[in-house]
């Protein structure tokens, strides 16, 4: 089948070439001629494992092309909407400006019985409002709304093989003419017994953004439980592990830590009470308010805790941050707790130096204040203290032993509680963890 892509950011670029290793033929399309000339030369213009080898592969084929030319998407049968929302500046609504430009640009080049298959995160009400204008063209095309559930650092993996799909159509029907369209695009990882959710519209787009608050929910959970540990002097790894052991709480996501971060959970949760306000249903989302509020005090708190570590003053202080992305196997920094924390440490008086295995760069962007190094060595060289802010397993597997030699002063804080802190204490440092006594 042919395929265009409109949009060829992490989402598009990952899609574009999976579908091509599905086995269709796909051309994707960006406005930005920076990110299409390097996607043509099989180089993603952020980090994602595996995704330039994938790149490699599917363009020696032939299946997949890169364009600036919205021309291009004419004689696909499929057209994936796969642009940005990002936060409106000054306010908490999704800014919705790239996909209403997407749609109104590819609406010059349907043809009868197309398929427009948005999979970019949107407020609920949007898909219904852009559907009308589909079928308003004089072709008779369809809109489908197809969320996507993309972890970063394993998005090849969760398009070629996802624990699920979601298809929301007009009438919510099985019988819809573009679920079968739909599930010939996806006919493989179909065929391996993927489940497939038919539902209307409004569920469709409802269900990401109602996944990624309960995510970010049952991490703040745990972080606030963090904060009482501390308090009590229990330990919140052992009762994440006991209470993770229910099976109707389970353990993932319960790790407590800095916090989230990212384009994704921040940006969703709060486009998802903004719209619940402009929907009359804004007590049904108050508590994510406070799931909000935890997550940006974890930030705080370890600025505060490094305090205690220093003697009580942060004042010339040398702070190493191991990690800038905000997860490991990224080099995304938006939103980072750890380059929150950084600048916060640098404002009150440190002299802070980040490394990262990959996201220095989009640090330095971010944050070009601060001083990065990308050598571990050198970068812990002289410290008064470490702090281990992004789980990279470069510093969960970092030999304490060895590391006495390099820094001024054993000290460690553990924002992810990673480490085996009594490895640690045995090689005489003094490690402290979140939540932990």
């Amino acid at each position: 089948m042919r395929i265009s892509v409109i949009g060829c950011g992490y989402l598009g670029a990952v899609h574009a070439a999976c579908m091509a290793q599905l086995g269709h033929d796909v051309v994707g399309i960006d406005v930005d001629e920076r990110k299409i000339s390097a996607l043509a030369r099989s180089k993603a213009p952020f980090f994602e494992p595996g995704l330039d080898d994938l790149l490699t592969e599917v363009q020696n084929t032939g299946r997949l092309n890169f364009t600036t030319d919205i021309a291009a998407a004419a004689g696909a049968k499929v057209h994936f909407v796969c642009v940005g929302t990002p936060q409106k500046k000054g306010e908490n609504a999704a800014d919705l400006t790239y996909v209403d430009s997407a749609i109104s640009a590819l609406l010059n080049h349907l043809a009868p019985g197309d398929v427009v298959v948005g999979k970019s995160t949107v407020p609920v009400g949007t898909a219904r409002r852009l559907s009308a204008q589909v079928k308003d063209t004089q072709f008779d095309a369809d809109l489908v709304w197809n969320p996507e559930f993309l972890r970063e650092g394993h998005a090849v993996a969760d398009t070629l093989h996802p624990d699920r799909f979601v298809y929301g159509v007009d009438n919510g029907s099985e019988d819809h003419r573009a679920v079968a369209i739909l599930d010939e695009v996806y006919s493989t990882p179909l065929s391996t017994g993927t489940p497939r959710l038919i539902t209307d519209h409004p569920t469709a787009e409802l269900v990401k953004t109602a996944a990624n608050s309960f995510l970010a929910t049952k991490i703040s959970f745990i972080n606030a439980m963090a904060e009482l540990c501390e308090a009590a002097e229990a330990d919140v790894t052992q009762l994440a592990d006991a209470i993770g052991l229910d099976d109707r709480i389970g353990r993932k996501f319960l790790n407590a830590g800095i916090g989230f971060g990212g384009g994704c959970l921040p940006k969703d949760i709060r486009a998802f009470m903004a719209r619940a306000g402009e929907l009359g249903a804004d007590q049904a989302l108050t508590f994510l308010r406070e799931v909000d509020a935890i997550n940006m005090r974890r930030r705080t708190r370890v600025v505060e805790l490094t305090r205690q570590l220093c003697d009580g003053s942060l004042l010339g202080k040398r702070i190493t941050v191991l990690g800038a992305a905000f997860k490991p196997e990224s080099d995304d920094v938006r939103d980072s707790p750890a380059l929150s924390i950084a600048a916060q440490l640098q404002l009150q008086g440190a002299v802070v130096t980040v490394t990262d295995p990959k996201a220095l760069e989009n640090a330095a962007r971010r944050f070009p204040e601060l001083h990065y190094e990308a050598d571990t060595d050198k970068a812990v060289r002289g410290a008064d203290a470490l702090l281990l802010l992004t789980e990279w397993e470069d510093y969960r597997s970092l030999d304490p032993y060895e590391l006495r030699s390099l820094v001024a002063s054993t000290t460690i804080l553990d924002g992810r509680n990673v480490l085996d802190a009594a490895k640690w204490r045995a090689a005489g440092w003094v490690y402290r963890g979140l939540g932990r006594p």
